[in-house]
């Protein structure tokens, strides 16, 4: 050893990958999440805490020295699970699923436990190779232009991203960039961003970050009339009063599936609309994407052909658990254009020779996860068949439960059904001809609201609620890994019941 060096390294007491421990442990968390999904059921859907009740329930500093997997593992039973709401309890009816599986739970552990950093090729080629792959695979399932894909060879491709609203930020900075690079930087004010009064709120704010003025965000007016689908009339109206006053249509996101109801735009006419004033279209298909593999779903996304982009979450109802959006691209290098930074230190002779895909090109951060895994894993261990039964059954379950509401005079769909989402209210009709305060929508808006609280109070089931034309409406969402029929059946006994209290309330409160 040389005289120069002073210290000899120490050698480590305390390995964080030992192999035995690993496994030991592993087994634990494994048999934790079994007894947890055997025992879902058991917990209020809804967290029932209040605000800062962990604060009160941990200690104040980080521990000094480590702690047994069983101790963490009693605290998380004991502290973490009262506050949490249980997305995968069959129960959950809320939002729009967020549906995981075992293959989607091991896969998500394979890819934790390899723990690749996969920002271009060189740095674990298999990473990149397998989500171009899988990438594909998942556009010849949902029968996309072969634009779209790898395989044409023309520019297209596919790309795994966190959530939809990464997705978007990418999309339309792109967007953005291929016009500014036209008519300068300098008329970044002018762009204008369209959607409908539907879109989600992540497209505006994703627009934001871009640096797009909110002067210039267009929510433009649907109706219930029209299902609350974007109409390309009202559209080209939005447009052309912008048109004439000098600002320049930049970005349409057109919705397959929105939040609120799960209203279906037309994107075909749309982007006809669209594309006579060269805007770039983007098909945000993030719940009902899914069931798009399922032919006889497929029609909602006709004209995907002319679109710029299309993205739909696999973690929504694909069985792939948090996170997974997949984005594909009719022309990736407009994309890469706007989003490579090609350093010294990331400098290599795979990415010199243009013959593999970097995908920090093709997204916003550097980092990513291997989402692919997961999703080769979710694929293979269910196939195609599988998952279109999968999904198929959770319409008919929406159905099933439509029949119900339908079937009690109390209440009214508010929306024709699309997919798994029941859209509904309570209109007690009978009660409305005695009492004509209900006959105000505030009123009817008031004792919705009231019913929803009442329902998720209790924990049993869990539903939320949307507001479109001043409707307060109850959103029934079918989506869950676990839900079968007779949860379903369960669910409808729990909103009447609750229904029941409550108008017998409202009733003796008024004397009569």
């Amino acid at each position: 050893m040389s005289d120069d060096i002073k210290h000899e390294p120490s050698t480590l007491t305390f390995n964080p990958l030992d192999p035995e421990e690993f496994r030991r442990q592993g087994y634990k968390v494994i048999d934790f999440l079994t007894e947890y999904y055997k025992s879902i059921e058991k917990y209020p859907v809804r967290s029932q805490v209040e605000p800062g009740y962990l604060q009160k329930r941990l200690p104040k500093l980080a521990p000094d020295d480590p702690e047994s997997i069983e101790t963490i593992l009693k605290d998380i039973h004991n502290h973490i699970i009262p506050g949490i709401s249980h997305w995968q309890s069959p129960n959950h009816y809320a939002y729009y699923p967020c549906s995981t599986s075992i293959a989607g739970v091991l896969g998500e552990t394979l890819a934790a436990g390899i723990s690749v950093v996969g920002f271009n090729w060189i740095s674990s080629p298999a990473a990149t190779e397998l989500e171009s792959i899988v990438m594909d695979w998942l556009a010849n399932m949902l029968n996309l232009p072969k634009s779209f894909t790898f395989s044409e060879g023309q520019g297209g491709g596919g790309v795994m991203m966190g959530t939809t609203c990464e997705a978007l930020i990418a999309i339309i900075t792109t967007a953005r960039d291929r016009v500014l690079n036209q008519i300068g930087c300098d008329n970044i004010n002018k762009l204008v961003i369209y959607g409908s009064d539907q879109t989600h709120s992540s497209c505006f704010k994703s627009a934001k970050i871009a640096g797009i003025s909110p002067n210039n965000f267009r929510s433009v007016k649907t109706t219930r009339a029209h299902a609350f689908a974007l109409q390309p009339e009202a559209l080209r109206a939005a447009i052309h009063s912008d048109v004439k006053k000098g600002l320049i249509p930049l970005f349409l996101c057109a919705n397959v599936g929105t939040t609120s109801t799960s209203a279906v735009d037309p994107i075909a006419k749309l982007g006809e609309v669209a594309k006579e004033y060269n805007m770039w279209v983007h098909v945000d298909a993030a719940y009902a994407g899914n069931i798009c593999i399922c032919p006889e779903f497929r029609h909602v996304i006709n004209g995907i052909e002319s679109m710029d982009s299309f993205s739909f979450n696999a973690h929504k109802w694909f069985l792939a658990a948090l996170d997974c959006c997949c984005v594909w691209v009719k022309d990736s290098s407009v994309l890469t254009r706007t989003l490579s930074m090609n350093p010294e230190y990331l400098k290599n002779k795979a990415t010199e020779s243009q013959q593999v895909v970097d995908y920090k090109d093709w997204q916003i951060a550097l980092s990513r996860r291997f989402r692919s895994l997961k999703m080769w894993l979710v694929v293979r261990s269910y196939g195609i068949n599988y998952l279109r039964s999968f999904l198929r059954g959770h319409v008919d379950m929406a159905a099933y439960f439509e029949e119900m509401v339908v079937m009690d005079r109390r209440f009214e769909i508010v929306v024709p059904r699309n997919f798994a989402l029941v859209c509904f209210r309570l209109f007690p009709v009978a009660v409305i001809s005695r009492h004509q305060k209900f006959l105000e929508e505030e009123s009817l808006n008031e004792l919705n609201a009231e019913l929803l609280e009442s329902i998720n109070s209790a924990g049993r089931i869990y539903m939320t609620h949307t507001l479109v034309e001043g409707i307060f409406v109850l959103r029934f969402a079918v989506g869950s890994t676990l839900t079968q029929p007779h949860h379903v059946s369960y669910a409808w006994r729990e909103i009447q019941d609750h229904t029941d209290r409550i108008l017998a309330r409202k009733i003796q409160s008024w004397g009569c």
